[in-house]
């Protein structure tokens, strides 16, 4: 098979206002596509800002913001994430907080929902946002890709317990400017750790106190950095290729030799 083009779209955001992100957003997907983007990678939460204890920030499942990711896949013909505050479907009547959820579309309006599983204590996530508990992992043309949403990168063993079946992990973020050496650090370690490619998509902007540098970066399984940004919106682009993973595991065998 060919390389996936992967476009990761570092982004302002405009505080709660989920109108004036998708018309800021849309040409920006359209541009991205323009540059052969197979798949199109938004932030966390980029239809709001990271904003979760805010009455009404929350959607139902399927809401304005996974309808947009929705919109620009079908009408692109390309693959569409980002994540979102999302109320399941299933949620109990006694517990409608939203989850943090990583939806990615394909093509054809097949959805994919990853329900963050690690909740950011620090910031108090965990008492407006519900946990999720599975995996998610999606063929988009052979490459096996695994996602996860900003936090979760702390998490070494989750990563790990993916690698033999994932080729690339796509993980989206507000992960703020003042622990941005952490966000370098550990995006190229989960890559050298599980010799897979890592996708890591930061916001940049000020928004609820906080300011955001991007660093967003593409790292390929050898942990070579292959895109990165810093400071402003900007689109990174690579091709990310299952040869290459293959060879880096068949010649430095360390996935093998876990025990």
């Amino acid at each position: 098979m060919s390389a996936v083009r992967v476009a990761a779209i570092q982004h302002d955001i405009v505080w709660h206002d989920r109108h004036a992100n998708f018309a800021r957003l849309a040409p920006m997907v359209a541009g991205a596509v323009a540059s052969g983007a197979r798949v199109v990678l938004l932030t966390e939460t980029f239809s709001t800002g990271f904003s979760f204890d805010t009455p009404g920030i929350a959607e139902p499942e399927g809401g304005s913001s996974s309808s947009f990711l929705h919109e620009m896949a079908v009408a692109h013909g390309v693959w569409v994430g980002g994540s979102c505050p999302e109320i399941a479907a299933d949620a109990p009547p006694d517990d409608q907080r939203p989850s943090n959820v990583f939806v990615l579309v394909a093509p054809d309006g097949t959805e994919h929902r990853y329900r963050k599983i690690h909740p950011f204590s620090h910031a108090d996530e965990e008492r407006y946002v519900r946990a999720g508990t599975d995996f998610v992992t999606v063929d988009i043309d052979g490459l096996r890709c695994s996602l996860f949403v900003c936090y979760d990168l702390r998490f070494a063993d989750e990563f790990w317990a993916l690698a033999r079946d994932s080729d690339a992990y796509f993980v989206v973020a507000n992960w703020p400017a003042k622990r941005r050496l952490h966000w370098s650090t550990l995006l190229r370690a989960r890559a050298i750790e599980n010799q897979a490619y890592v996708v890591g998509v930061n916001r940049v902007g000020a928004g609820g106190g906080l300011d955001y540098s991007g660093d967003s970066a593409i790292v390929d399984p050898l942990g070579e950095v292959l895109a990165t940004g810093a400071g402003v919106e900007t689109v990174l682009l690579a091709d990310l290729d299952t040869a290459h993973v293959a060879s880096t595991r068949d010649h430095f065998r360390f996935l093998q030799d876990r025990r």
